[in-house]
C-alpha cells in the first residue's frame, strides 16, 4: 500500500516562485538579494554637491511674460527677439518688480485729465496672463461698496510706478470668485503702507478661503476645482451636484500631450532665459543699491 504526500499551496507557491527566478535571471543585471536581507539605499558620497536644475529656469514664475505663446500658430522668433529687447528697454525705464496673482499693488498712471496729472489705483491681483507686449493684469478692490476692476497693460508707456504693497500668492491661479465673494476679502484702503519681507525669504501663501454671497452667480464656481472658496456646498441644491459629476473630467490631470501644448520646451526657455538673464540681473543688483541708498540717512552734525 503505497502512501500519497500531499503538499501545501504555500510550498506550491514557493517552489514555482523559485523556478521562475531561476529561469529569468538572465533578464537582471542586479545581483540577487536574499529574501530577508535588508536592503540598503546607496547614498551618495561625501562632498559631492546634487544635481540642480537650471537657476535661470526659476525666472519662468517671476517674468512669465518672456516666455512665448505655446501655441504654434503664434510663434515668429523675429518678432519675439524685439519684444524681448523692447521689454528689457522698458524695464530699464520703470521698475517693474516681483508680483502674482494675489499680491496687492499700487499703480500709478498718467492721466492728463487727474488732479496732477497722475491716477493711483490699490487693487489685489485677480488675474496675470499675456505673452510679451501683451502681457497685463487685472487689479479689484471695492471702493464705497462698490467693486472696481482695472485692467493694465504691464508695459504699458503711462505706467509710472508699480509698488508691491503686500507680496504674497494664493492657493488658485485665477481670482474671478471675488466678484461674488463678501466685500470685505477685496478691500483695501487707498493709502495702505507697503508690507516688507526680508530679503532671502521666500514667497509666503495665503491659504485663507473666502465665503461666496448666496446666488446667483457670475460664474459656475461650483464645477471649477476652487481651493480657496469654503462654501459652495452651501449654496448648491441636489441637481446642482448631479450635474456637476456628470460634466468633471478626471482623466485630463493625466494627458500628457495637454500639458505639453501648454508649454514651453525647456531648450527654448534655457535659450531665451541665457539672452535676458544678464540685463535682468544688473538690473535688480542696481536697483537694489538705489533702494539702500534712498533708506540711507546721513547722521545730523552736532554743533558745540
Amino acid at each position: 500500500m503505497s502512501l500519497v504526500m500531499r503538499k501545501s499551496p504555500i510550498e506550491y507557491f514557493n517552489a514555482a516562485k523559485w523556478i521562475i527566478r531561476r529561469e529569468c535571471r538572465y533578464l537582471s543585471n542586479l545581483p540577487e538579494v536574499a529574501e530577508n536581507s535588508e536592503v540598503v539605499e546607496d547614498k551618495p558620497p561625501k562632498g559631492r554637491k546634487p544635481r540642480f536644475l537650471n537657476p535661470t529656469l526659476q525666472y519662468r514664475h517671476v517674468y512669465p511674460e518672456f516666455l512665448p505663446d505655446p501655441n504654434p500658430k503664434f510663434r515668429n522668433s523675429l518678432r519675439e527677439k524685439l519684444e524681448r529687447a523692447d521689454m528689457l528697454k522698458r524695464r530699464s525705464q520703470v521698475d517693474i518688480p516681483e508680483f502674482y496673482v494675489g499680491t496687492i499693488l499700487a499703480v500709478t498712471i498718467a492721466d492728463p485729465h487727474a488732479q496732477g496729472k497722475t491716477n493711483k489705483f490699490v487693487g489685489i491681483c485677480i488675474e496675470r496672463k499675456g505673452c510679451g507686449l501683451r502681457a497685463e493684469f487685472t487689479l479689484r478692490n471695492v471702493i464705497d461698496h462698490q467693486g472696481i476692476e482695472v485692467r493694465y497693460e504691464l508695459y504699458d508707456p503711462t505706467i509710472q510706478n508699480i509698488q508691491v504693497l503686500r507680496l504674497e500668492k494664493r492657493l488658485d491661479d485665477k481670482l474671478f470668485y471675488l466678484r461674488d465673494a463678501l466685500p470685505e476679502y477685496c478691500t483695501f484702503p487707498i493709502d495702505m503702507d507697503p508690507e516688507i519681507l526680508p530679503e532671502g525669504s521666500p514667497v509666503p501663501v495665503n491659504t485663507v478661503q473666502v465665503k461666496l454671497k448666496p446666488r446667483p452667480w457670475l460664474e459656475r464656481w461650483e464645477r471649477q476645482e476652487l481651493k480657496g472658496v469654503s462654501n459652495i456646498e452651501e449654496h448648491l441644491k441636489e441637481k446642482d451636484r448631479v450635474r456637476r459629476e456628470l460634466r468633471k473630467t478626471p482623466w485630463e490631470k493625466f494627458d500628457l500631450m495637454k500639458d505639453y501644448r501648454k508649454t514651453i520646451p525647456i531648450e527654448d526657455q534655457t535659450e531665451i532665459w541665457g539672452e535676458v538673464y544678464n540685463q535682468l540681473q544688473q538690473m535688480r543688483v542696481s536697483r537694489k543699491k538705489m533702494s539702500k541708498q534712498r533708506t540711507f540717512t546721513a547722521p545730523k552734525t552736532q554743533l558745540g
